[in-house]
Formats: C-alpha cells, sequence, structure tokens
C-alpha cells in the first residue's frame, strides 16, 4: 500500500529523481542482471526481491519496467553507529538526482549493539528497500550484510571505499573509533559559540556590535536570512541578519562596518509576495490591501535593497531558487575570498 500524502509529508524526506537506476519489483523469481560483485562493506543487488512500490506495475519486452510507469517511492534504511548525518546527506544527495521516485528514510542512529541491530533488521525485513550503513563494528557488520545478502538486499557501506583509499594512501589503519568527528574540541566550542552569537543578533536584534560577526546578512523580508544564518552559525560563522524594512533607516554603524562580510540577500518579487501570501495564510491573516504582498511594493523593497548593497560594493545572492545550504554555501566563498584577499594586502 502506497503511503498516503500526509504520511510522507510528516515522516518523509521527498527528493525529485530524474530516471530509474536499475530494474526493480520484477515478478518473484525474476533474475536482475548482476552489476558487479564488491568486497566486504560494498555493494550487493538483489537477484528476486522487488524494492519498489507504485500503483501500477507496466513492463516492457524483457521485464524491464517502464519508465513512464516508474515507481513512486522506495525504502531506504540509513544505520549509524553515531549519528547518521554524514548517511542523511549522502543518501539525499544520490536520491535527488532522480526525479520518477520518492525515498521513504528510516534512519537508525547510534546503532552499537546487536540488540540494538535487531530490531533495525525486523524493520528492513518489513519494508525492504536500499540500505546503507556507516558501522565500524566487524560483528554488526558481518551480521546487517549477512541479513542483507539473505533477504536479497543492496547493502553499502558510506565510509568504507573512503577509509580504504585513505588507508592505501596513507599506508595506516583507521583509529575504529565511534562518532570520531563529533569530538568535544575548539573546533565544536567555537560552532557552539557561533550559535550563541548568531541567536542573539537574529532580526537586527543587538546591532550595537557587529564588529564581532564574522558575516552580516542584509535582505527584505522573507528571503531566508535567519535560516541562512543558522545554517551558517553551524559551520562556526558568526552571522549576524538585519531586516531591510520600507520607510525605517537602515542603522549608520551598519554602513561603517569593517570586520565583517556584508551580503545582501534578494529574491524575484513574485517569489517573495508567494512566500509573505503562504505566511499570512499560515497565521490566518486576510490583509489584501497590505503593501507587505503588494507586487509593485514588494518590488520597490527589493530595488532598495540592491541599490543600498550596490553604493556599499557589497555582494549580493539571489536566493530565489537557491536552498538555504547553496546559499550559505555562496556566502562561505564570498567570505573566504575575501580572506584571501585580506592575507595577501
Amino acid at each position: 500500500m502506497v503511503p498516503s500524502a500526509e504520511i510522507f509529508a510528516a515522516l518523509v524526506h521527498i527528493s525529485p529523481l530524474r530516471e530509474l537506476s536499475y530494474r526493480s519489483s520484477l515478478p518473484r523469481g525474476t533474475n536482475v542482471d548482476r552489476l558487479g560483485r564488491y568486497p566486504k562493506g560494498g555493494l550487493r543487488l538483489p537477484e528476486s526481491r522487488g524494492l519498489l512500490h507504485s500503483y501500477r506495475q507496466s513492463y516492457s519486452s524483457g521485464s524491464e519496467r517502464s519508465m513512464a510507469d516508474a515507481p513512486s517511492y522506495f525504502h531506504l534504511h540509513l544505520i549509524s553507529d553515531a549519528t547518521g548525518e554524514t548517511l542523511i546527506a549522502v543518501g539525499r544527495a544520490a536520491a535527488a538526482q532522480y526525479a520518477k521516485v520518492m525515498p521513504v528514510e528510516h534512519v537508525y542512529p547510534l546503532v552499537r549493539t546487536a540488540k540494538q541491530l535487531e530490531r533495525v533488521l525486523g524493520e528492513i525485513e518489513e519494508s525492504p528497500g536500499i540500505i546503507l550503513y556507516t558501522l565500524l563494528d566487524d560483528h554488526l557488520v558481518e551480521k546487517l550484510e549477512g541479513k542483507c545478502r539473505e533477504l536479497g538486499l543492496p547493502c553499502l557501506s558510506v565510509l568504507g571505499p573512503v577509509l580504504n583509499l585513505f588507508r592505501a594512501y596513507l599506508g595506516a589503519e583507521s583509529t575504529h573509533k565511534v562518532g570520531a568527528q563529533h569530538t568535544l574540541n575548539a573546533e565544536y566550542f567555537r560552532r557552539i559559540d557561533a550559535l550563541n552569537y548568531t541567536m542573539l543578533h537574529d532580526d537586527g536584534q543587538m546591532a550595537d556590535d557587529l564588529e564581532e560577526a564574522d558575516v552580516v546578512l542584509l535582505g527584505v523580508s522573507r528571503t531566508s536570512k535567519t535560516p541562512t544564518s543558522i545554517y551558517l552559525a553551524n559551520r562556526g560563522v558568526k552571522t549576524a541578519n538585519i531586516p531591510l524594512v520600507p520607510g525605517v533607516p537602515l542603522p549608520p554603524h551598519v554602513e561603517r562596518l569593517k570586520n565583517p562580510l556584508v551580503v545582501g540577500l534578494f529574491a524575484t518579487a513574485e517569489r517573495i509576495v508567494q512566500i509573505r501570501q503562504n505566511r499570512l495564510l499560515g497565521l490566518k491573516v486576510q490583509r489584501e490591501d497590505d503593501q507587505y504582498i503588494d507586487r509593485e511594493a514588494v518590488a520597490a523593497e527589493i530595488a532598495a535593497s540592491r541599490r543600498l548593497c550596490s553604493k556599499h560594493n557589497w555582494p549580493v545572492i539571489d536566493v530565489t531558487r537557491r536552498s538555504i545550504e547553496e546559499t550559505a554555501a555562496a556566502v562561505l566563498a564570498f567570505l573566504v575570498e575575501r580572506r584571501r584577499q585580506r592575507a595577501v594586502s
């Protein structure tokens, strides 16, 4: 049975996919061509078990599924002995390359004992699909891979190939330390400090000490200033953001900032009006005559913000079609280049 839209919205990360990468959901007993065998920790492809699910079941000659009737969703199991952040990032990056199928994510963090893994294997058996894992315990890996072979499911160690490459180049064994990237070191506390600073300087608050910031984001309402600031803070970048409001002048000291990189965020008027209208609907507010959602007024806001940035030679980023991650990456690129220029000057 295909999950309802409500279940997808609440529990599933839905990623657009562009093509069906291998044949599945074939009639029981039909073999899928093997695409290659890998050593322990590598990819294993199923011989007969279908992984993809759809209302329609259409097959072309040779028992291959027609792209017109591609499946609607599949189960993606992400098993980690740490937080699972690496797996989630890799899984979503791969899934985003396809437009016909949506992954139903099952995330299992902190799996470190055989008992915990048993529960995971039970869920995999109930909802067969693709399995990605980052487990360092050899016994857990053998148990997981053995069960996947038994069920005929694809199973891949995400870090395995990378660790093998490092070992071959460095000539040294890894420490096999679980969650090693989450050590409470100076870098960790720098990120916490950046998060604290960013939360205190959100939406124009405490604008008197902006010289301590690494980045200051400016933009009209609904240009993703706050989420971008938080994302940057999680990367250790102290970020403040200031809204540009019609009729409210920018604090004079902002225009005189020397230390932080000031970046302007903007989007098309149509996009901002759409987001603002949705926000008002969510708040159950109806103000049709409000300049807040008037297209011409919004266009004037955007033009004024761009003139301000041009006046001070501040870089700008069009966030119309950018995700938060992409916007943050663009800001970081500006920051790296600025620091490089200051280092050589």
